[in-house]
């Protein structure tokens, strides 16, 4: 158990029932009135993100997970797999289990599977990914970098925002947890 003020990003809490991971914390504490902790946080069986506010001496059951290194290996439908990389288990994993990443997995990509009582919670991914861009506008001649911003499907069916130099064809690191472009990849 923990108090609501030793919150941090990247823990996860057992909140009315569920697991969530916590995505930011906010201390607040308004004029002579007692002090909150104002957070964002998602449902890891739902995947829902919610923001709540905990009373700063509230307590909280925060949850130990363990991380279990697995290789991606393929999609059939709605069922993803993964391979255990020491004993090379295959594992199937649902959409609900695995939610949005699912737009960031390509075959072998080194992925962590988080446990709870020994059932599968979910998928961390690595902070960024190689994707190639399959479908994008005409790149316009002598454009720079700091003009507007195109919209590229990559080959996950993931869609985000380029700039006009990249085109179709071309390898762009993307950052996993905001969905946006970082750089093309040579």
């Amino acid at each position: 158990m923990i108090k609501a003020t030793q919150l941090r990003p990247g823990m996860i809490i057992k909140h009315e029932g569920d697991l969530c991971v916590v995505y930011s914390v906010d201390h607040r504490t308004p004029g002579n009135k007692r002090g909150s902790m104002q957070t964002k946080m998602r449902n890891l069986r739902n995947g829902n993100m919610m923001d709540f506010r905990f009373r700063a001496e509230e307590t909280l059951e925060k949850v130990v997970v363990d991380e279990i290194q697995f290789e991606y290996l393929y999609s059939d439908g709605d069922t993803h797999h993964f391979m255990n990389t020491e004993n090379y288990e295959q594992l199937a994993l649902q959409n609900d289990i695995v939610g949005d990443t699912r737009d960031y997995l390509i075959p072998n990509l080194p992925v962590k599977i988080e446990y709870y009582d020994d059932k599968p919670i979910g998928v961390l991914l690595p902070d960024t990914v190689d994707l190639t861009v399959v479908e994008t506008e005409q790149s316009i001649q002598k454009a720079t970098a700091s003009a507007v911003m195109k919209p590229a499907k990559l080959e996950t069916g993931l869609i985000v925002n380029v700039p006009p130099f990249v085109g179709n064809g071309d390898k762009i690191k993307v950052d996993t947890s905001e969905a946006r472009y970082i750089q093309r990849v040579q």
